[in-house]
């Protein structure tokens, strides 16, 4: 199967984008994919805005985007856009980074006045990094993630037939028949 790297652009440790983006990288590990994480908020600061592309950091990121076959984007909307993390780092990595990739936008937001930043925002970025293929990407409300003291996650049941389906496409699109097409 394929490799994913999954890469997480909120800033915050505990997001409900994070913790999305994990709870659908478990799904692509049981379609048979090999899931590696990238939260972006981990890599250090000053490599980030300093622009360091010979910082340690950012060489592996650099690596695991290469590595990849397939690249699960989520981030939060901030002012109608992704994460400055995100963009921080996409600005960091080579030009055509995603040159050859299977790509899945996914974003969460306060508010549907939002959900055009995948499309408007995020897309074209990916786009210009040489993506040969985006997928059909989504937008979540943060109202349809809980998330619970002990750490497991919610989504309204909505919400879930929709991030099945775009996860289960994105899988498809990387040459994988989804196995768990009816599985939540």
């Amino acid at each position: 199967m394929a490799t994913v790297l999954s890469v997480s652009g909120s800033p915050s440790a505990a997001s409900r984008t994070n913790r999305l983006l994990r709870h659908l990288d478990q799904r692509l590990t049981a379609q048979g994919h090999d899931v590696i994480p990238l939260d972006i908020r981990t890599v250090p600061a000053e490599a980030l805005l300093g622009a360091d592309f010979r910082h340690p950091a950012i060489v592996e990121a650099t690596e695991l985007f290469a590595r990849a076959d397939g690249v699960v984007v989520g981030t939060p909307v901030y002012k109608a856009s992704y994460s400055g993390v995100l963009k921080a780092l996409l600005d960091l990595l080579p030009q055509y980074a995603l040159t050859g990739k299977t790509v899945l936008p996914l974003a969460t937001g306060g508010s549907t006045a939002h959900v055009l930043a995948i499309d408007y925002a995020l897309r074209p970025v990916l786009n210009s990094m040489g993506a040969a293929h985006i997928v059909q990407g989504w937008f979540t409300l943060d109202k349809d993630i809980t998330v619970h003291e002990d750490g497991s996650l919610a989504i309204a049941p909505a919400a879930t037939e929709a991030l099945l389906q775009v996860v289960d496409q994105f899988s498809a699109a990387l040459g994988s028949t989804p196995v768990l097409a009816a599985a939540g």
